[in-house]
């Protein structure tokens, strides 16, 4: 068992490694090669397009994982999935379509959207592939299998990059192109790799009876979407393509810092679902847990804010640094809310509390978007940040309220000393300290010399991760 946790877990931290590495590279080509205009029509044309497939799926995907990692059958349950991503999927481009025939006068971002909705349709369909290796926590057959996409794109834009022949209709090509070969991929190695036949039926029964169960899930999915891309979306059609390019670039780099998190999230939901299913919760384990994630979180937060303003400005000629320091510096106060709310969710949809989850992220969307009609028009990107900020805030404090594992009633009190361990951590290096090389040393050296004063870094943390990994 402790070495398929290993496996398990380095397959996947090197897949979104991987992922994460190509996604930067593409990004960062995007945004040093295209004006901010042209790079925020883009970022609009794909807020819409994830916010809508994510919508689409209605908390399908996340069901199929525990359905699989229950031990139910993977032939008729990957069939209800592949055949309801074929209808939902082909509706919604179909709908597009419809759009552009009914408005013809339809702008130019509707036409990006509507070009890399072919894509992005592709991946739709490769779903179901993806859930059924992570099921059967198959993560080195996952990982295969997710990063063809973005591997394809960082390679051609580079080729194109170093051209000098980027335009958008060329990144438009490559999108579709890579999203193509992701698809065939996911086919290709299922069936080679996954013993069981890819039959696809039609079952009315049992596909209805998916959907119903689905229903409180999916509200969760409309939810999220809209609050995973609203801000992008409002700032995109009330400011500028201009301004969502500035907070596109603050905030998918913010979405890079959260590596750990995706490596420890996928192995949670199966983990999670076996351990509440065999009536075995090893509480005091889940509390070690939570610390340790809530450490690694304001540790990362805290590097984002040393070294955003010198990296991110020579990188990229002044254009996106300084303008979004205040902007990071927000969102990175929300990194340890996010560890907090991911692992707390786990153990909710584990424990098929869904109606309580629905419930949750009502409240996370109330606060989001409240927050971003009256924000953003007045402090702008830095506005739409504290929303955000304050949606993740309400998020855990609904969710500490709901909780009913004694051991994690007290999660938020390090919550508090680790963010507070790094803003004083923070603070005396600025006033120490101008390299920049010193400043990142030190800031990490007292961070975790806090940590230990506060007992947060523990000698027990070892024997902790040696019961994990033997459990």
């Amino acid at each position: 068992m402790k070495i398929n946790l290993i496996k398990n877990l380095s397959a996947n931290a090197l897949q979104l490694v991987l992922n994460q590495l190509f996604g930067l590279i593409i990004f960062y080509v995007l945004s040093a090669s295209l004006d901010k205009n042209s790079f925020g029509q883009i970022n609009l044309a794909l807020a819409v397009l994830l916010a809508a497939f994510n919508i689409l799926s209605l908390g399908i995907d996340q069901l199929i994982i525990k359905r699989i990692a229950s031990g139910e059958h993977v032939q008729k349950t990957l069939s209800l999935y592949i055949i309801h991503v074929l209808i939902s999927g082909t509706f919604f481009y179909g709908l597009l379509l419809l759009a552009k025939i009914v408005f013809p006068q339809t702008g130019y971002t509707y036409h990006i959207i509507l070009l890399i909705a072919i894509g992005k349709l592709m991946i739709y369909l490769s779903l179901p592939f993806k859930q059924v290796a992570s099921g059967m926590e198959r993560f080195k057959l996952l990982a295969y299998m997710s990063v063809i996409s973005n591997f394809i794109r960082c390679i051609c834009l580079l080729v194109f990059a170093l051209l000098h022949s980027i335009a958008v209709h060329t990144i438009i090509i490559i999108f579709i192109v890579g999203d193509v070969a992701e698809l065939l991929v996911c086919i290709y190695l299922y069936k080679r790799c996954i013993e069981t036949n890819l039959i696809i039926q039609w079952d009315k029964i049992n596909y209805i009876k998916l959907l119903r169960e689905t229903i409180p899930q999916s509200g969760v999915v409309v939810i999220t979407s809209a609050l995973a891309r609203f801000d992008w979306i409002f700032i995109g059609f009330v400011l500028s393509a201009v301004k969502l390019a500035e907070y596109s670039f603050a905030y998918k780099v913010f979405e890079l810092s959260t590596l750990p998190l995706l490596a420890i999230a996928p192995l949670l939901i199966p983990y999670f679902t076996k351990l509440f299913k065999q009536q075995d919760k090893q509480l005091p384990n889940l509390k070690s847990l939570i610390r340790i994630e809530i450490v690694i979180a304001v540790l990362t937060a805290l590097l984002l804010n040393i070294c955003w303003s010198p990296i991110i400005d020579w990188a990229t000629s002044g254009k996106y640094g300084a303008v979004n320091a205040k902007t990071i510096f927000i969102l990175s106060l929300c990194m340890p809310l996010l560890y907090v709310n991911n692992f707390l969710w786990t153990i909710y949809f584990a424990q098929g509390r869904l109606k309580m989850i629905l419930s949750s992220f009502i409240i996370t969307l109330i606060a989001n978007v409240a927050g971003d009609l009256l924000l953003i028009p007045y402090y702008k990107n830095e506005g739409a940040a504290f929303a955000f900020l304050l949606a993740c805030l309400a998020q855990t404090l609904f969710y500490l309220k709901m909780n009913q594992i004694a051991e994690l009633k007290t999660i938020w009190q390090s919550l508090i000393i680790c963010t507070g361990c790094a803003l004083c951590s923070g603070l005396i290096v600025k006033f120490l300290f101008s390299n920049n090389c010193l400043t990142l040393l030190f800031s990490c050296l007292i961070y975790i010399a806090l940590l230990l004063l506060t007992n947060q870094i523990r000698s027990t943390d070892r024997l902790f991760f040696r019961e994990l990994s033997n459990s």
